[in-house]
């Protein structure tokens, strides 16, 4: 009955400029660090065993913030780092949809590349740590890919932007993935 809480990562300049980071490692802002320490103030009294962090910087030390108070193991996967967006990295929205109206980006990690690997590191964790409860700090895109893979339908990946520093609770349970909720940010309330 593994229990795992994703956590995305604190904001950096990009995500507060829109620009797409994708494989690009940016580190966090002012922002994104508050965002970091009132997630590690909400998660305080938590009795998780175990943190499970992107080795990208952003993510990383989002986890190292939360992790000043809970004093776990942690552990760096390389399967959940987020999605490369290939030449849409360091635009914004406007300028991605004039350059690529299709929103075909040339380099881009496929959607479904990006689901085989986030599920294959997923399933990694519950062989690993089955019976673990465990913070994993990660990305945007690849928890979008595992809310949307895992929920059947419940979450609308096109019209749901995940809060920096959002949790998301799933749950491993007869042998499948169960989505909890997602996107909770009241613990960011006074950024």
């Amino acid at each position: 009955m593994n229990v795992i809480c994703l956590v995305r990562h604190g904001e950096t300049d990009w995500n507060k400029l829109g620009k797409v980071q994708g494989s690009t490692d940016i580190p966090l802002n002012e922002t994104g660090i508050k965002q970091a320490q009132a997630t590690r103030d909400y998660l305080a009294d938590s009795d998780f065993d175990l943190i499970i962090a992107s080795p990208m910087q952003r993510a990383r030390k989002t986890a190292d913030i939360i992790n000043e108070t809970l004093q776990l193991p942690l552990v760096e996967m390389k399967g959940f780092v987020e999605r490369g967006f290939g030449e849409a990295e360091g635009l914004t929205r406007e300028e991605r949809e004039a350059k690529y109206p299709s929103w075909d980006f040339p380099g881009m990690e496929t959607w479904e590349a990006l689901v085989e690997r986030v599920m294959q590191a997923l399933q990694e964790v519950n062989a690993k740590y089955g019976e673990r409860k465990v913070l994993l700090v990660a990305h945007g895109a690849v928890i979008s890919a595992i809310l949307a893979t895992i929920s059947d339908g419940e979450y609308d990946i096109e019209n749901t932007r995940l809060v920096n520093a959002c949790l998301s609770n799933i749950q491993f349970i007869e042998d499948k993935w169960k989505m909890h909720n997602y996107n909770l940010a009241d613990h960011l309330a006074n950024i």
